[in-house]
C-alpha cells in the first residue's frame, strides 16, 4: 500500500514504467542499437532506415534534446519499473504554448517490451504530465496505418482518429495512408475521473 502511494506522488511514474530524463553520455548508445532495427524504424519513422554512430547519437541528444533554451520540445527515456531497464522513449514537440497544443512522439526500441502495455502506460504517463503538469489543451500524433498494434495502443490512451492523408507513404512498393489522432484535454479528465461532478 505504502509503495502504490509512493508511486502516485511522481507525474513520470505509471503502472509499469517511469520517465527519466536522457543522459546522452551513457543512453547514446541506446539509440544507435535501436535505429539498427529498420522495422522499428519503418514503424515510427517516413525517413529511411539509416545507420548512425553512438557518438551522431551523442551529438543528436546533446544539440536537439537537452539544450536549456529548447522551449517547444521535451523528451524523455521510457524505463521500466521492474527491471529499470530503458525500452524506449517518448517526448512532446512542436509545442504551441499560446494554444496548449503539442505533438507527440513515442518509440518503444526494445522488441521484447512490444505488445505488452508499456507503450500504452508511457503515453498515460506522458498525457498526465502534458494536461496536468504543463496545462495544455490537446496533444496530436500520426501513425501509419500498416501499425494496427500502436493504432490500438493509442485508442487504448484515448487518441481519437481525425483524419488520414492517403496514399501518404512509400513502402515495400506500396503506397499507404498516414492516419491523424488526437486527444482534448476534457476527453482525458473524464477518462481519467477528473470531470465536473468528481
Amino acid at each position: 500500500m505504502a509503495a502504490n502511494r509512493q508511486k502516485t506522488r511522481s507525474i513520470f511514474v505509471g503502472e509499469l514504467v517511469h520517465l527519466v530524463s536522457p543522459n546522452p553520455e551513457t543512453d547514446a548508445g541506446l539509440f544507435a542499437r535501436w535505429m539498427q532495427d529498420s522495422e522499428f524504424v519503418r514503424l515510427m519513422d517516413t525517413d529511411p532506415a539509416s545507420l548512425l554512430s553512438v557518438a551522431k547519437h551523442k551529438q543528436w541528444l546533446k544539440k536537439d534534446l537537452l539544450e536549456e533554451d529548447r522551449k517547444d520540445g521535451l523528451f524523455f527515456l521510457v524505463r521500466t519499473l521492474q527491471e529499470e531497464k530503458s525500452i524506449g522513449f517518448i517526448g512532446l514537440d512542436g509545442i504551441r504554448w499560446v494554444h496548449g497544443e503539442a505533438w507527440v512522439g513515442v518509440g518503444l526500441g526494445e522488441r521484447a517490451y512490444w505488445g505488452q502495455g508499456y507503450g500504452t502506460d508511457a503515453m498515460r504517463v506522458l498525457q498526465r504530465y502534458a494536461f496536468d503538469g504543463l496545462n495544455l489543451h490537446r496533444l496530436s500524433l500520426t501513425v501509419f496505418e500498416y501499425n494496427p498494434r500502436a493504432i490500438r495502443s493509442y485508442e487504448k490512451a484515448g487518441f481519437i482518429r481525425e483524419g488520414r492523408a492517403r496514399k501518404f507513404l512509400h513502402r515495400d512498393g506500396k503506397r499507404f495512408d498516414m492516419i491523424f489522432m488526437g486527444i482534448l484535454r476534457e476527453e482525458w479528465e473524464r477518462r481519467e475521473g477528473h470531470g465536473e461532478d468528481s
